[in-house]
């Protein structure tokens, strides 16, 4: 089984070969190509690499499938008692990538 764990956005996710998955937004339209450069780990089959904090040798490329916004959240602030109420909305950009190859 191979695979790596990738940094972006502030997050880490596990990327397989074939996955696809929704990541902070990243700038480019549907069908273009991105390389995470940011590896913290690969594993192939029994051999592993553990990056310190990352492996300059390795890197994941991907292909952006769509961008896009997440549903709607309610942001509620209360306080009771005191006749105060906001009500907010927030919907956050996403990119949805494709992993083609890990390097």
């Amino acid at each position: 089984m191979k695979f790596a764990v990738i940094k972006t956005g502030g997050k880490q996710y596990i990327a397989k070969e074939g996955d696809s998955f929704r990541i902070e937004k990243i700038e480019g339209e549907p069908g273009g190509k991105l390389v995470f450069s940011e590896v913290l780990l690969h594993v192939d089959g029994e051999a592993s690499n553990i990056g310190n904090p990352t492996l300059a040798d390795k890197q994941v490329e991907a292909e952006i499938v769509e961008q896009g916004r997440a549903k709607k959240v309610i942001v509620m602030k209360y306080l009771a008692k005191s006749r105060y109420k906001k009500k907010n909305g927030h919907r956050q950009p996403f990119t949805k990538v494709k992993i083609t190859s890990i390097k």
